[in-house]
């Protein structure tokens, strides 16, 4: 199975990418991570053959004075040629450090904007409309006005491709109606395969499938005696086997793990070389 990517047809990307949420923070409410060491996290990912790397403007520490898209900034500005990072628009910053989705399209412009700016480009790769948090996706809530918005400001040349967060098989096609859709991020990993049946879909269609929280994301543990057997036969670690899982389920699943620590990231991008045989996936079945 190729270890690439075309997103959208026309961008080519390395299927272990980057995700930025854990830059800042270690915890989504914590204190604030040196910036130091996330600028070398982000030099070395892209060192390793990382050329996809996601983030939001909204992923920040507790107290909002380190932000990844600033430091994706200050880290890879002026970017490589074939760096293509996807950033997410829904979810703002409340006063106390948490989060809240909008509740009309109107405010979706300035989430875009503010994307341009803190990333110091005229055009974004990709932007998610992410819907909802991190309970189950609200199944019967419309993303039509909100992704008309994106699909207008697509138009305008402020964004290049368009892809859906956190929804389920009606949203996608929903929002298919209006403008084409390239990737969808949902929760899914070896542990949680809710979302078998929209993969099958987004495979069918060609649209890339990114699984947020690949590894758990601190919400489930991923050790079971499946994935250390797996892993004990390839020399690898647990998670390795699992972003190898990921890869091995569909050619259209990216990894984006996300790690604010060079050993895990070097950890994180070696999965990639990992071939599971017919035994391993039977055994992870």
């Amino acid at each position: 199975m190729s270890n690439d990517f075309r997103l959208g047809g026309d961008l080519l990307i390395n299927r272990i990418g980057f995700g930025a949420m854990r830059l800042p923070t270690n915890a989504f409410h914590g204190p604030p991570r040196d910036p130091e060491t996330g600028r070398a996290v982000l030099r070395r990912a892209v060192e390793l053959g990382v050329n996809h790397i996601d983030t939001a403007a909204f992923y920040a520490s507790g107290d909002g004075t380190v932000r990844a898209n600033t430091l994706i900034r200050e880290a890879l500005h002026p970017y490589p040629a074939d760096l293509v990072i996807a950033t997410k628009v829904g979810p703002v910053r409340t006063p106390d450090g948490g989060l809240a989705a909008p509740t009309d399209a109107a405010g979706l412009r300035s989430l875009v904007e503010e994307n341009l700016e803190e990333l110091g480009v005229d055009r974004l790769d990709l932007v998610y409309l992410r819907i909802g948090g991190i309970e189950p996706p609200p199944r019967g809530e419309s993303v039509g006005e909100r992704f008309e918005v994106l699909a207008a400001m697509r138009e305008e040349g402020l964004i290049r491709h368009l892809g859906l967060s956190h929804v389920d098989s009606g949203h996608l096609a929903e929002a298919r109606a209006i403008a084409p859709v390239v990737a969808v991020q949902n929760h899914f990993h070896t542990g949680k395969r809710d979302d078998a049946r929209l993969l099958a879909a987004c495979e069918e269609a060609g649209i890339a499938f990114v699984p947020y929280f690949p590894l758990g994301g601190g919400i489930s543990d991923l050790t079971d005696d499946r994935l250390a057997k797996v892993a004990e036969r390839h020399d690898a670690t647990i998670p390795q086997i699992a972003l190898a899982w990921l890869l091995a389920s569909s050619p259209v699943t990216l990894a984006i793990p996300g790690t604010g620590s060079l050993a895990h990231l070097e950890e994180n991008t070696a999965a990639g070389s990992i071939a599971l045989t017919r035994e391993d996936l039977l055994d992870l079945a």
